[in-house]
């Protein structure tokens, strides 16, 4: 369906070529401070023909808030948001003398969709285009504010790999980047304006950046495309996020990076690469969390009184938040749409040569960098707003035996 979330709910509407795309978000908390200037620059960084190594379709993709706000404040209704499509081309699709319309094209949902519901978009992917994505990120942006307002929390993504170059190649004594000094320091430190400023491809590191623009371009000059991996790190996420035994939080995370256009693949904290680890080494061992020093800022929220010495379990166990950062892959396929003819079978059953037209990015990569961040932020907002609710619940009772109070002591014992 189109909707995500059972507390945090998102229901996104619109085809790539339709006169307009945009989301509903309802379950949003009210007195949140909220504009148009909050969601915009996630909006910006998503966006067509930002560079020469993505899709020259000229889209400002600018966000409109309909419903759901008043004097920059939300209401607790819900929230409606909108961008006009402004430089749609259906005639790329089908007509004017192109053999499109006969073909469903290689590795497209033309097919599948027609299948299923008997009937397609003419233009574009419909549903199934990138350009569904706009909702999702409009909806992340609102998600954001409200966990980096209330809890402190950061949601970072950057390109990884792009083909066979990679940022944190797999070795011997690395067979995971949850084990390199290297990797870990970025998940530790980077921030969004670093990422952009590796531009167009959102790498960050020179050198692996270079590699990965020439690679890009290569495929983009033989009109081909070329797949990647995007790594996201959530920090200062609460700890008690998710619902077993279903419903464990990178369970939905999963879900929700499957869910975005073109992906194949995610894994999280040391993910394929911990399976040639052995227990002893994969194991993160707890240990008392370090205090707030002097001159340091209070969290928004209440500092676990433990953490693990390592993360190989990325920021969660047993389905369940444990306060350390959460980091996952997402990995993406080339575009589907690439320049070059070729041969298939149309719809008619007859064998043919399929010269597809359109305006596609050679890697998506680098737009698809906010894409994860927003799908990663509404999981989050969607785990964290039954949390409250349960421990609002629990504290209007009154103690006993085996209540843990704020501060982790056991009132039956007395330890922690």
């Amino acid at each position: 369906m189109s909707t995500f979330g059972q507390h945090f709910r998102v229901t996104t509407y619109g085809e790539s070529h339709g006169k307009s795309v945009g989301c509903i978000v309802d379950g949003c908390p009210p007195g949140l401070q909220l504009t148009e200037d909050d969601i915009q620059p996630q909006m910006t960084r998503r966006r067509p023909g930002q560079s020469a190594l993505t899709t020259p379709r000229n889209e400002k993709d600018k966000v409109e808030i309909q419903a759901g706000t008043e004097d920059g404040i939300t209401l607790g209704s819900p929230i409606g948001l909108r961008v006009m499509n402004e430089d749609q081309r259906p005639k790329d699709y089908g007509g004017g003398g192109g053999n499109i319309d006969m073909f469903p094209r290689p590795s497209h949902a033309d097919w599948t969709y027609l299948e299923k519901y008997g009937v397609k978009a003419s233009s574009g992917g419909g549903r199934s285009s990138a350009r569904e994505t706009i909702g999702r990120v409009a909806a992340g942006a609102i998600a954001e504010k409200y966990l980096s307002v209330a809890h402190g929390v950061e949601i970072v993504a950057f390109t990884n790999s792009v083909g066979p170059v990679q940022l944190f190649p797999s070795s011997k004594e690395h067979p995971s980047p949850s084990t390199n000094p290297a990797f870990l320091d970025i998940l530790n430190k980077v921030t969004r304006e670093e990422v952009d400023s590796f531009l167009p491809v959102r790498c960050p590191d020179a050198g692996v950046t270079k590699q990965m623009e020439e690679l890009i371009g290569e495929f983009r000059d033989r009109e081909d495309s070329i797949g990647g991996t995007v790594t996201c790190v959530i920090r200062n996420c609460p700890s008690g996020l998710g619902e077993p035994c279903f419903d464990k939080l990178e369970a939905t995370l999963a879900q929700a990076m499957m869910s975005i256009p073109a992906t194949k693949g995610f894994e999280i904290g040391s993910g394929f690469g911990g399976t040639c680890m052995p227990g002893s080494v994969h194991n993160d061992a707890f240990i008392k969390a370090p205090a707030i020093q002097p001159g340091e800022a209070q969290p928004a929220r209440s500092r676990p009184r433990l953490t693990t010495k390592t993360n190989n379990s990325g920021g969660i166990q047993g389905g369940i938040t444990n306060g350390a950062h959460i980091y996952f892959n997402v990995a993406f396929k080339p575009p589907a749409t690439i320049g070059q003819a070729q041969n298939t079978t149309g719809y008619d059953e007859s064998e043919g040569v399929l010269a597809a037209k359109g305006r596609h990015d050679p890697c998506v990569i680098p737009r698809a960098v906010p894409i994860v961040e927003a799908m990663a932020a509404l999981v989050v907002m969607d785990a964290l707003l039954p949390q409250i609710a349960r421990q609002a619940a629990r504290e209007a009772l009154p103690v006993t035996s085996k209540t843990v109070t704020e501060a982790g002591i056991n009132v039956s014992n007395g330890h922690a």
